[in-house]
């Protein structure tokens, strides 16, 4: 039986988390990665999404991004590879203390939005990432966009790797995602998420103008904060079981 993880980026939107918008997308989901207080997230934030993840059995990872919170984190910022470094193991590390005090483990890291998607064109800002998570441990998951070279600079620094990709984005030609400056950036419709994600776990995804793109992914992400995003998570979800795939966490073994 085939395998797929389905990831969701999480502890972002204090809202979400009082109105229990967030607890009830881990029904459809394997793996969190819990914002550390960079773009999003303080230490009640983290705690209480690490306690929902425990109660829901799901991998536990960290998504640090800039610390920028004006902006979500979605704004590239020029920072040297060091400060990028820097904050990275901070906020790696602020978020690992908070899951052992709740008996809990990080199985992986997965940097996010402006972050995530500077790494995958650049090598430099993709080797900072790994060299801040590589300050607190090697034995853990590295996250990155399926077909990048983010996933072999990640490999070279010794780490274990998860292709990504998304069933709520849309993609160009080359791979990449298509930019949120775009009105059709995101996918709203639960049925063709749906659809988009089992193109995606046969090994390609159609891009912008018709093309197709081949890629192999571990995990398939869908975003808290993407409208609709409980009954988007859930039809993918069903679509990927009832096609007889095993949907199941990120394991320090992948």
């Amino acid at each position: 039986m085939k395998r797929i993880d389905l990831n969701c980026d999480m502890g972002e939107m204090p809202e979400h988390i009082s109105d229990g918008t967030q607890e009830s997308l881990m029904a459809s989901f394997t793996s969190v990665n819990v914002a550390c207080g960079g773009h999003a997230g303080d230490e009640q934030t983290m705690q209480t999404t690490i306690k929902q993840a425990l109660r829901w059995k799901l991998a536990i990872g960290a998504h640090p991004g800039y610390p920028d919170r004006a902006n979500f984190g979605r704004l590239e910022l020029k920072l040297p590879p060091g400060d990028v470094t820097d904050f990275v193991h901070q906020q790696v590390r602020a978020l690992a203390h908070i899951a052992a005090r709740c008996g809990a483990q990080l199985t992986h890291v997965k940097p996010h939005g402006a972050l995530y998607n500077q790494a995958v064109r650049n090598r430099e800002i993709a080797g900072a990432i790994a060299a801040g998570v590589a300050r607190w441990t090697r034995n853990i998951v590295l996250v990155g966009l399926a077909g990048s070279p983010m996933l072999d600079v990640f490999r070279d620094a010794g780490f274990s790797v998860a292709a990504e990709a998304f069933a709520d984005r849309r993609y160009e030609p080359d791979g990449t995602l298509r930019s949120r400056k775009h009105a059709d950036a995101l996918i709203h419709d639960p049925d063709e998420a749906a659809q988009q994600a089992m193109t995606i776990v046969q090994g390609k995804v159609v891009a912008q103008g018709g093309s197709e793109v081949a890629l192999h992914a571990d995990t398939l992400c869908i975003h808290s904060d993407t409208p609709g995003s409980p009954q988007i998570a859930a039809q993918v979800a069903k679509a990927l079981r009832e096609a007889g795939f095993n949907v199941t966490p990120l394991t320090l073994s992948q």
